[in-house]
């Protein structure tokens, strides 16, 4: 039975799973959500999140929100086939995965998802963007990516010289901001850029892209 995606192509969260998905080779359905018909916060879909947030996944009796639980489960449950994501045979390894999966979480989208937010979508609602918070950010994020590129020119990828969902987990919003203005922000740093571009290649990473759009 094919596992079901609730999502949409353009949703950040959505395509992080779907990215996995496809890197595993995993049978998927994604099951498109009306998010801006307001089809997350009624009561059929809050059963599967009860805080009316896309994607869920749903694997037979195991219904997942969280799109980095998602990929880890994904990871875990499809180990023996496609890309080892998760490097379960090497204990050092997983554990540094781990490492820059919370980095990732913790410090690289909290600098970089503002400024999503407030470029791509506020003008969708309607909203002018803030560029205060975009600038704010955009300083944040050259710290982060300072530390990133001092990890790079030692390593092919965060963990390691192997990708892993350390490296994917950043795919949704990077694609992004690489259509900003500020581009620059990774271009100018060399080992962060050959990484960028050596991920963004991936043919998982291109086929999901395809339908990443705010057009």
């Amino acid at each position: 039975m094919a596992l079901k995606l609730h999502g949409l192509p353009m949703s950040t969260c959505t395509t992080r799973a779907m990215v996995c998905l496809h890197e595993k080779a995993a049978d998927f359905e994604l099951v498109p959500v009306n998010f801006f018909g307001g089809e997350h916060k009624q009561p059929s879909f809050l059963a599967k999140n009860p805080f009316g947030q896309v994607p869920v996944l749903e694997d037979g009796d195991v219904t997942l929100f969280e799109s980095r639980a998602i990929t880890s489960y994904v990871a875990e449950k499809f180990k023996e086939t496609g890309t080892d994501l998760i490097r379960h045979n090497n204990l050092k390894e997983a554990a540094l995965v781990k490492v820059w999966i919370e980095v990732e979480s913790q410090t690289f989208n909290p600098a970089i998802s503002p400024i999503f937010l407030e470029f791509f979508v506020a003008p969708k609602l309607g909203k002018t963007p803030d560029q205060a918070i975009i600038d704010a950010n955009l300083e944040k994020l050259g710290k982060v990516l300072d530390v990133y590129e001092s990890k790079l020119s030692s390593t092919k990828y965060l963990a390691g010289d192997f990708f892993s969902l350390a490296d994917l987990n950043h795919f949704p919003y990077t694609h992004y901001f690489m259509q900003s203005p500020w581009a620059s922000v990774v271009n100018d740093r060399p080992h962060v850029k050959a990484w960028w571009e050596d991920i963004s290649s991936r043919p998982a990473f291109k086929k999901v892209a395809e339908g990443m759009t705010f057009g």
